[in-house]
């Protein structure tokens, strides 16, 4: 009773963040925040121009890279996936039909599933997404994994702001995704400008 409680004061408080940034959205449904409760009372993270409160079940690590700002491991029982985000610095790093197609030619894509793709509006910032599940294929020039990944699901943002755009991207094995999608969603959720 305690636990259902706690869960529930978590979404309103979720709900009631999202009212008070003056978000308009048609997606997603209230019942994807509702599933990433559970691993929420995130860990906010600073960078230069932007802000955002990542899940405190995702261990957040060093980035590999300096094209990333942020990067996180994201636990789950098939294995774990990971988030990496990118900042190439305002108005670089291409469109987001550029960038959502590129991420989507990384996968060979499941026979039964096509790519899904939305948008929402949080304050100032439209976040389009992506989810495509299938093969990831094997990364070149040192970029992504060293050889085809099956049954993998990709999740993937272009937040577009003041300064933007910025870059989300999580990959992992399907059931982990899957799993997961809900707290992607709710953690693309909490964007907000650096003051």
């Amino acid at each position: 009773m305690c636990r259902k409680l706690v869960l529930c004061s978590i979404v309103l408080a979720l709900l009631a963040a999202c009212q008070n940034n003056e978000e308009t959205s048609t997606a997603p449904p209230s019942a994807e925040i509702e599933g990433a409760a559970e691993n929420w009372l995130g860990v906010s993270v600073e960078t230069e121009r932007l802000d955002f409160e990542l899940p405190a079940a995702w261990p957040q690590s060093k980035p590999s890279s300096s094209m990333r700002i942020a990067q996180a491991t994201i636990p789950g029982n098939a294995g774990s996936g990971e988030l990496a985000v990118f900042y190439f610095g305002a108005g670089q790093g291409g469109g987001v039909d550029a960038n959502i197609d590129r991420w989507v030619q990384q996968m060979d894509v499941s026979s039964n599933e096509s790519p899904k793709r939305d948008a929402f509006q949080v304050g100032d910032f439209t976040i389009n997404w992506v989810e495509v599940g299938g093969t990831l294929k094997a990364g070149s020039m040192g970029m992504g994994p060293g050889s085809a990944q099956p049954n993998y699901r990709l999740l993937g943002a272009v937040v577009e702001g003041p300064q933007g755009p910025w870059f989300f991207k999580a990959t992992g094995p399907d059931e982990t995704m899957q799993a997961e999608r809900p707290t992607f969603l709710a953690m693309l959720r909490t964007m907000r400008a650096k003051k």
